[in-house]
């Protein structure tokens, strides 16, 4: 597959994750706005309620005062009515005294004459018409009952604004009953279905607090206000601010079944993404692959050619009778033999990385010796391109542990790496130092070749990875000698780094553990 399609494939798979993830987020912003909205409004139908509940509550207690007043008032009356009908009585006695006398005025006897009298009714027994009919009669009593309700209805409007104008003198401490008010919000906001943590205080109009819960906490967003006693004069007027704590949990929880939906389109995205970087990975390695395997094949086919021409020289009786020739024909094929062999260790070595097994002959060694015999072996290479190999070997303290053939393959492979990279104009030159710092043993190896790009230069200990430099076989090599060092360098439990500068140099640093440490 093409890496343009791939691409293409790619960034049409991440906008249609990434528009389902904000459809996902825009839905749940709707919800919750629909949600808060709506708690907003039964908020407000419960305090509009409990309002209400709280005038109803402060007019009934109202009427009831002035009724019970009003039946002391026409008790005392009847009661006065009765003592006088009681003092001055409805009937009239009348006593008349008699007596009986002899001629010459003795008196025989005598006796009283008592007479009672009811006084006549105030209120007729009987209506005598006036010689109107019956329906007229009617009409007339239907027009007395009316005059009197409307009487009536105007005595109770006054008494009603009596009232009114009564309480709304009187402090809210004095007219709110704190206690009910709260039973009247509980009510009200469960019967709209709010059944969560509530705290209220009542302010005046100025907004200085009258009464507060002990745990009441002021929130400018969060807090839902309504006036009291809406028909008190301005100056008198209250309002019950009511706030929710734990508000944002209640709205949440009603999207919170969105969650995990957003949780699995956002692993799907990070596996999509994944999944693109091994895809681009794996056809990079298979790229390098490729070039590995035409190096190699360039590599083995060379000695193969030269040992293959020089064994159809041999079989030339001529060459037979030319010692001298045979001498060089032999010395080629053995030359080109070990440059083969050179290679396959190469291959052995990558199999060696693949399996992440290597079985170190560990033991005690003179770095300095060491360097300084791979130096020596090293340097006819390096005086045949006309370069200069010079040695610093100022480690005070040289012994480290590490296996000998390893060690020595790591030191030969960057001074090898050197010479491949080598300017092709000017002469090479070569410098390996040795110190201690930090309790440590540090091996340098430094040179003035073509240098490495930034953008290369932490690639470079990558499998199969070689800098490109223009000609794909000019420089010979797998990709697989600083992969080998570094994994050798890691085994000895040492670090390596790289410092480079294109068309100056480049400077490798080997850190190992001193023996004294293992």
């Amino acid at each position: 597959m093409k890496k343009s399609t791939i691409w293409i494939l790619g960034v049409v798979m991440a906008l249609s994750f990434l528009s389902l993830l904000y459809l996902q987020v825009s839905y749940i912003e709707e919800m919750v706005k629909m949600r808060r909205g709506q708690f907003e409004e039964n908020v407000n139908r419960s305090l509009v309620q409990a309002a209400r509940n709280l005038e109803l509550v402060e007019t009934k207690k109202y009427l009831e005062k002035d009724v019970a007043a009003t039946e002391r008032a026409a008790r005392l009356s009847e009661q006065l009515k009765q003592q006088q009908m009681n003092g001055g009585g409805t009937s009239l006695t009348e006593h008349h005294q008699f007596s009986v006398t002899a001629p010459d005025g003795t008196q025989i006897s005598s006796f009283e004459l008592k007479t009672i009298m009811e006084r006549p009714a105030n209120v007729p027994k009987v209506i005598i018409s006036t010689g109107k009919n019956i329906p007229q009669t009617s009409r007339r009593l239907q027009e007395i009952l009316k005059e009197r309700y409307i009487y009536q209805r105007a005595m109770l409007d006054e008494v009603v604004y009596n009232i009114l104008r009564t309480s709304s003198d009187k402090p809210l401490k004095e007219r709110i009953n704190f206690k009910q008010l709260d039973h009247f919000l509980k009510a009200e906001l469960l019967n709209n279905g709010i059944d969560i943590p509530y705290h209220f205080s009542v302010t005046d109009r100025d907004g200085k607090e009258v009464y507060r819960c002990s745990d009441y906490a002021y929130d400018s967003e969060k807090i839902y206000s309504r006036l009291l006693f809406e028909n008190d004069p301005p100056a008198k007027m209250g309002f019950v601010n009511i706030f929710f704590p734990t508000l944002d949990n209640y709205i949440f929880s009603s999207v919170r079944f969105m969650i995990p939906s957003i949780i699995f389109t956002l692993v799907l995205l990070v596996t999509f993404i994944f999944t693109i970087y091994i895809i681009f990975r794996q056809k990079k390695l298979t790229e390098i692959k490729n070039d590995f395997i035409n190096n190699m094949t360039h590599e083995f086919k060379t000695p193969i050619s030269t040992i293959s021409l020089a064994a159809q020289m041999l079989n030339d009786p001529a060459v037979g009778k030319s010692p001298a020739m045979f001498k060089h024909i032999s010395g080629v094929i053995n030359d080109e033999t070990k440059r083969l062999r050179f290679q396959v260790e190469k291959v052995l070595q990558m199999s060696m990385f693949e399996r992440q097994k290597a079985t170190l002959k560990m033991k005690e060694v003179d770095a300095n010796e060491l360097i300084n015999g791979v130096i020596n072996t090293f340097r006819l290479k390096v005086e045949k391109y006309n370069g200069t190999l010079d040695a610093e070997l100022n480690a005070e303290d040289p012994i480290v542990y590490v296996d000998e053939m390893h060690f020595t393959n790591v030191i030969f492979n960057l001074l090898d790496n050197a010479v491949k990279y080598k300017k092709p104009e000017g002469d090479l030159k070569l410098k390996v130092r040795t110190w201690n710092e930090s309790g440590k043993l540090h091996i340098s190896i430094e040179d003035n070749g073509i240098g490495i790009k930034k953008e290369n230069l932490k690639k470079i200990f990558d499998k199969f990875y070689r800098v490109h430099t223009g000609n794909l076989h000019d420089v010979k090599g797998f990709g697989l000698g600083l992969a080998y060092v570094k994994k050798i360098i890691t085994d000895h439990k040492g670090t390596i780094r790289a410092e480079s500068e294109l068309n100056v140099g480049t400077r490798f640093i080997i850190v190992l553990p001193l023996f004294k440490d293992e």
